[in-house]
């Protein structure tokens, strides 16, 4: 009978640790998954439980791995291996590679990789058009990500996703950094 019980507890043991690795599971992004998505798109964090700051924002497209982000005066494109931050104002653009962003970073990591963050992430609201997560980024700062308007589309090619440098003034100061 003992050896029953420690089996069962065992057992459930596993079961329970084995869920826990599967992590969140959020609807409106599963719906994105292998489409091309629009949302706009908030990113604030906090710092030892206090209130969360925004640092950057605007509207998102997104599929895959690549996005293109206007907003806060920059226009951001990334196609999943390089991001190009164009600052029109300072009349500057910055090439950087991309392929080791996280979703601090890269706002398509979020949609086509949020289930490698685990219980790290949790759901805070959202209805079929709008969502709110919070991430645990270590045991001191969190990050938050507000989606609204969220349209699901097709795909249509990454066409969207490149940044053609030389279309930009002569002016323009490139700064590579890849």
């Amino acid at each position: 009978m003992r050896r029953l019980v420690i089996t069962a507890i065992t057992l459930l043991f596993c079961a329970f640790s084995f869920a826990q690795g599967q992590g969140v599971t959020i609807p409106q992004l599963d719906r994105a998954a292998g489409k091309r998505v629009s949302f706009h798109y908030e990113y604030s964090h906090s710092k030892d439980g206090g209130p969360f700051n925004k640092v950057t924002g605007g509207d998102v497209l997104v599929e895959d791995n690549a996005y293109r982000l206007d907003g806060l005066g920059l226009t951001i494109v990334c196609d999943g291996k390089t991001r190009w931050t164009y600052d029109a104002a300072a009349g500057e653009v910055v090439l950087e590679n991309a392929e080791n962003d996280n979703i601090l970073t890269n706002p398509a990591l979020l949609i086509s990789s949020y289930r490698a963050y685990g219980s790290a992430l949790h759901v805070k609201g959202g209805s079929k058009d709008s969502l709110d997560v919070v991430y645990d980024v270590d045991q001191d700062v969190q990050a938050r990500f507000v989606l609204s308007g969220i349209n699901y589309l097709e795909t249509q090619g990454k066409s969207d996703f490149t940044f053609d440098v030389t279309s930009l003034p002569k002016d323009t100061v490139v700064t590579d950094l890849r």
